[in-house]
């Protein structure tokens, strides 16, 4: 993997004449995991779209740029909430999809090492259907880690998974992720606090960037600084609602 940049996306977007967000500029510090927390509608999902370089359906004026100069698509991996596994495919192709679409041949080993990694070896040859939603997210976590790319992209991942499971996938991406520059979108000030190397709250008139607790991500969610953390983020959500 090449050395993670410094990202920076500072402009404005539009859907038709309505404001998606006002100008704005978001600085993602190298290796580190920057949170982005809002409220629905007010663009999180847009901004990681347009680091994607995918199509956000909305017109952005401004500029997204990397610390090294270097275009920043092509260095991306995206997770989605849903984990978009072919329902068809199994657990190994599932995670060497990206290569195969390429027309690429994947590295079989790499592959395998991730399943491993994500405690998947005894579930290697089953489909979607047979795993449980954390299975599946770990599967899909793989394909992620899979593109080995130093920027990664992550749009509530594990928010539909019930609360222990969450907290393991939290632990699991945390650790497979060091070194690289993530954002990760959430609704939750708990998920944040837990994982939130910068935490910045959106709203349609901008950001607000939060203090982050002291100790090393993951967090204990028994913390205290850490519950300290998600309350006052959790009164700054309702705040900017109100």
């Amino acid at each position: 993997m090449t050395p993670a940049p410094d990202l920076t996306i500072s402009g404005r977007a539009n859907i038709g004449e309505t404001p998606l967000f006002a100008q704005l500029t978001l600085a993602l510090r190298a290796g580190q995991w920057t949170c982005l927390l809002g409220g629905s509608g007010v663009g999180k999902t847009t901004v990681l779209r347009l680091i994607a370089g995918l199509g956000a359906g909305a017109e952005f004026t401004g500029n997204i740029t990397a610390s090294d100069g270097q275009p920043v698509p092509d260095r991306v991996a995206y997770m989605a909430q849903n984990d978009l596994l072919l329902p068809w495919a199994t657990v190994a192709q599932n995670v060497s999809l990206g290569a195969r679409l390429r027309g690429q041949k994947p590295d079989l080993n790499r592959r395998d090492r991730l399943i491993d990694r994500m405690r998947l070896t005894d579930h290697m040859t089953k489909k979607p259907a047979e795993l449980s939603g954390g299975q599946r997210q770990r599967v899909a976590l793989a394909r992620t880690l899979m593109e080995d790319r130093p920027i990664v992209l992550l749009d509530e991942p594990f928010s539909a998974l019930d609360a222990r499971t969450r907290a393991d996938m939290q632990d699991l991406a945390a650790e497979a992720l060091q070194g690289r520059t993530v954002l990760l979108v959430t609704h939750d000030p708990g998920e944040a606090a837990r994982l939130g190397q910068s935490i910045v709250v959106m709203t349609q008139q901008g950001l607000t960037p939060c203090e982050p607790p002291q100790a090393p991500a993951p967090r204990h969610v028994d913390d205290l600084e850490t519950l300290e953390a998600q309350g006052a983020l959790l009164r700054l959500l309702r705040e900017e609602a109100a």
